[in-house]
This record gives structure tokens, C-alpha cells and sequence, in this order.
């Protein structure tokens, strides 16, 4: 406890100042007898003052003395200078005796030294209430204040803000519970930097694995359909492909209650585009097209564009799920280069579109500003699982890869995917 010693020093130091200087003071006081011969000559020369004619007025105010014309001896005002201890001598100016010359000098020096015993007293006490006052602040700045920071500093870590750091002084009592409290602070913030990213890393697994689940059940519907309409008139094959079909739809709910849990924090999920061939997206298409009805109109064109795979595809599917679920009609994919705005360095950008159309009704034209929102579903829903975040989602993707996306109604419900060439 360095600062406790330092205070202590400090007031012993006040302390010893206080009764140095009153110490002093007392012996620079002394007692002083008085001079005789001095009176002895005051007397002479007050009374050749008054045979000559000089008032007793004038003289008392010369030789500081009260001048008692009485011969009394028993005289009240002479008592009362007896009683102060005053010296009092005869007054005989022409050689008889007609009063009393007074020198009350024993009460003056009394209180002489009473004002300055006073000032004594004061200065000690102004010394002491100052001591007094600096040890309140000294204790205000190493312990109260402190303490203060750290209530405030409490207050805001149980509030969650792990980032406000406890400031560190110099003269603080508390620093080693203040640097270790603060150790506390910064491991509390690394864990909970730890837990974020460990639910993170959860919420891109769950999402990771609907995905990569939703799609082979949906391949394995489709064969399962394709497989009753090829053979409708084998019971057996019927029953068991039924069966097959049944619990792919229990296992694709499934997978969308999980995937829905996901969904309030889905814009955490990272995309991460790299140079992929163009090639890469005309296989999404190809592999989603179990049940024959997806018709390439040409072939993409040749060139790198900048995708992330996981994330495209998803895109895709979302798309084409769509189109089979709203219009039930053959899906027309073509693909094409455009050239959008220029970029940050002023050149043009050119993408790759993907057109997908189909022939179904299309999306009323009140709702079609609305499709990309949020949980929104149109009003040709009814009946229809889903949660409305599907062009959501497409969006989402799309625009996080440095593309886009656009649609429309043209005898059927289109949707363009616009992918950055590198």
C-alpha cells in the first residue's frame, strides 16, 4: 500500500509543521519586569510637566499613564488599577503629594498576548482544517472515486459492453484489482467474440446441411415419380416408390423447420465468390433436371465468372423450385453476355444472364414489386408449403456475388440471374 505510506508521511509531516510553529511561538515568549529607573525618570519629568503648567491630559496621552488627582487613599478607580496589577506611584509636583500616577502597562501586555496567542490558534487551526480538507481529496481521488469507476464499470459489463476499459492511475489503491478486473473484462470479451463465431459457425452448418439435404430428397422425389409413370401398372414397384415418396416429404419438412430456425440471422451466412468456369452454372441446371423439365435453350458461353458454388446453386434451385411449384410447365433456361454500369475504375462490366421462363401464369402485377420481400407470399399460395423467402434469397445471393437480379411477366413468369465475368 504505497499511496496509505505516502499519506501517512504526508500528514505526520502536516502535523509536526503545526506544533513546530507552535512551539516556536512559545519560546519566543518571555516574561519582562519593569524598569524602575525608567518609571522613576517618566515621574520626575511628568511632574515638572504639570508645575509648569502642562495639562494632565497632555501628559497622560506623552507617557502613556493615567493621572489620578485624589488624596484619598482609599479611592474606587484606584482599586480597580491595584486589582489589574497596575503600578501606581505618588504624584508630587511641587513636593506634596495631590494624586496618583498610574501605569496599567500589565494588562496591556496581557492582551498583547492574548491577539497573538489568538493568531497562534487560528494559523493552527487554518493548518489543520487545510491537512484535513487535502486528506479528504487524497482519500476522494485513491478510494471513493475508485470505487465510483468501478460501479459505473460493473454496471456496464452486466449491460454487455465488454469494450469500455477501467482507466488505470497512478495513485489508484485498488490497481492490482483494477488491472486484474480488467483481465476479467477482456477474457469475458474474447469469449463472448468466441461464442458469437461458435453460433455463427452453427448457423452456416444448419443452413449448410438444408441445403445440401433439400437436394438430393428432391432428386430422389423426382426419380421416384419418374418411376411411377414409367411403370404405372406394377403394383409392387407403385407401393414401394409411394413409400419412398412419403418419407422424402417428411425428411424435405424437416429439413425446412430446420432451416426456418435459421432463417432471422440468414444474412451472417458468408458468400464467398472466386473465379469459377460458366460451365459450373449450366450443371446446376442439368443436375436438377430429373424430371425432364428443364430445357437449355443454347449453351453458356465459354469464360470464368465470379460465383460462390454453394451459394449459386442455391439460387438456382430456388428458381426453378418456383417455377414448378407456381406454373407446372417446361422451364426455357438460355444464356447470354450484357455489359451493366460502369464499375469502381469507370470500364463496363459485363455479366452473364441467365433467363429462366416459364409458361405458367405469372405473378400478379400487384405483387410483383413485393416477391423479393421478406416472408412475403402472394395471394396463388394458398395450399402451398413454403415461407415466402425464396427470391429473397435469390436476391440476396445474387447481389452478394457482385451480380443481380431481374424479373417480369412475359406469357409466363421470367427471372434473370446477371453473374460477373472476371
Amino acid at each position: 500500500m504505497k499511496q496509505i505510506r505516502i499519506m501517512a508521511v504526508v500528514f505526520t509531516l502536516l502535523m509536526a509543521l503545526a506544533l513546530a510553529g507552535g512551539m516556536l511561538f512559545l519560546n519566543g515568549m518571555e516574561y519582562r519586569g519593569r524598569d524602575v529607573s525608567r518609571y522613576n525618570d517618566m515621574i520626575h519629568r511628568i511632574s515638572d510637566g504639570y508645575a509648569a503648567g502642562i495639562p494632565a491630559e497632555e501628559l497622560e496621552k506623552a507617557y502613556g499613564c493615567d493621572i489620578i488627582l485624589s488624596r484619598d487613599l482609599v479611592d474606587a478607580e484606584l482599586t480597580k488599577y491595584y486589582a489589574a496589577g497596575a503600578l501606581v506611584l505618588d504624584f508630587a509636583p511641587g513636593g506634596e503629594a495631590i494624586g496618583k500616577v498610574v501605569w496599567n502597562d500589565r494588562q496591556e501586555a496581557f492582551t498583547a498576548q492574548k491577539t497573538q496567542l489568538r493568531n497562534v490558534l487560528l494559523g493552527c487551526w487554518v493548518l489543520i482544517a487545510v491537512s484535513g480538507y487535502l486528506f479528504l481529496l487524497v482519500i476522494y481521488r485513491t478510494v471513493v472515486k475508485p470505487i465510483r469507476e468501478f460501479e459505473g464499470f460493473a454496471e456496464a459489463i452486466a449491460r454487455g459492453r465488454l469494450d469500455v476499459q477501467l482507466p488505470r492511475r497512478r495513485l489508484n489503491l485498488f490497481g492490482n484489482f483494477t488491472e486484474s478486473f480488467d483481465i476479467m473484462r477482456e477474457e469475458l470479451r474474447v469469449a463472448r467474440e468466441r461464442e458469437v463465431e461458435a453460433n455463427r459457425a452453427k448457423r452456416e452448418m444448419v443452413a449448410g446441411l438444408s441445403h445440401d439435404i433439400k437436394t438430393p430428397v428432391a432428386t430422389i422425389q423426382a426419380a421416384c415419380e419418374v418411376l411411377e409413370a414409367k411403370y404405372p401398372d406394377e403394383a409392387d414397384m407403385r407401393e414401394k416408390t409411394a413409400v419412398i415418396s412419403a418419407k422424402t416429404n417428411t425428411i424435405n419438412q424437416l429439413v425446412n423447420n430446420l432451416f426456418h430456425t435459421t432463417l432471422e440471422e440468414l444474412e451472417s451466412l458468408p458468400v464467398n465468390p472466386a473465379e469459377v468456369s460458366a460451365k459450373k452454372i449450366e450443371g446446376f441446371f442439368r443436375d436438377m433436371n430429373q424430371q425432364g423439365d428443364i430445357i437449355l435453350d443454347n449453351p453458356i458461353p465459354e469464360c470464368l465468372v465470379r460465383i460462390d458454388p454453394i451459394r449459386m446453386e442455391q439460387a438456382v434451385d430456388n428458381v426453378v423450385s418456383n417455377s414448378r411449384k407456381y406454373a407446372g410447365t417446361d422451364i426455357h433456361v438460355s444464356f447470354d453476355e450484357v455489359e451493366g454500369v460502369g464499375g469502381e475504375d469507370g470500364k463496363p462490366v459485363r455479366y452473364i444472364r441467365v433467363t429462366v421462363r416459364d409458361a405458367g401464369p405469372g405473378v400478379p402485377e400487384e405483387e410483383l414489386g413485393r416477391i423479393t420481400e421478406k416472408y412475403f407470399r402472394g395471394a396463388n399460395t394458398a395450399g402451398r408449403d413454403g415461407y415466402g423467402l425464396g427470391m429473397y434469397l435469390v436476391k440476396w445471393y445474387m447481389e452478394k456475388q457482385g451480380g443481380g437480379l431481374e424479373y417480369y411477366n412475359d406469357n409466363g413468369f421470367v427471372v434473370e440471374l446477371l453473374v460477373k465475368k472476371v
